[in-house]
């Protein structure tokens, strides 16, 4: 699922996914930086490097193009947090994948709350330049919240659709296997995280 620790002869690299395309679940965004932090990696924030401030959106030349130049930045390896599939096409999916798919019940209060605190400025930005507004929150259809709860099932369905190729021990494509699910309410993601860091340890 990773690719590379400075200090081993390793090479890791991970991408975590979540139930909303953009501005990511504050549970997988947690988990990345935990795993980026335990495997002494770079966290690369695909939100950081598709919004422009103003909530100006890039091109899919140029997140394509920033991803590239970002994985290129970090040989030893890196942790993704993020799920723009739909514009980077495989380039970041050709490596191992962890999506984490709780049911809408958890993510919903979780995405207003984080919200909330970036309106309030007591929680940073998901990328520079980009402050939650009272309005573009509860009365624009680009509102994260409006998204969580249109997508949600879109999302869970591609991501099951995917999970049935290339899932560790189910997929069908047997030589691309390589995508964990974490669902529920995060115990499977709190036992997956302590399998890491045990697996960490016997190195």
């Amino acid at each position: 699922m990773t690719r590379g620790f400075p200090w081993h002869h390793h090479h890791y690299s991970a991408m975590g996914t979540g139930n909303t395309e953009s501005r990511l679940l504050e549970t997988v965004s947690t988990a990345g930086k935990q795993l980026a932090d335990a495997l002494g990696l770079p966290l690369i924030s695909l939100d950081a490097l598709f919004w422009k401030p103003g909530w100006e959106k890039s091109t899919n030349e140029e997140m394509r193009a920033r991803v590239e130049q970002r994985l290129a930045d970090c040989p030893d390896g890196w942790v993704v947090d993020g799920n723009y599939t739909r514009i980077i096409g495989g380039i970041i999916e050709d490596t191992s994948t962890d999506g984490s798919t709780p049911p809408l019940a958890l993510t919903l209060p979780r995405v207003i709350w984080r919200t909330f605190l970036r309106m309030l400025r007591l929680k940073e930005a998901c990328s520079p330049g980009c402050n939650e507004m009272f309005s573009e929150v509860f009365f624009s259809k680009e509102s994260i919240v409006w998204w969580c709860i249109t997508q949600h099932g879109l999302v869970r369905e591609r991501e099951t659709a995917k999970m049935a190729r290339i899932g560790l021990g189910i997929g069908t494509d047997v030589e691309g296997q390589k995508m964990r699910r974490l669902g529920g309410w995060g115990k499977e993601l709190r036992t997956w995280f302590d399998d890491v860091k045990r697996m960490l340890q016997r190195e």
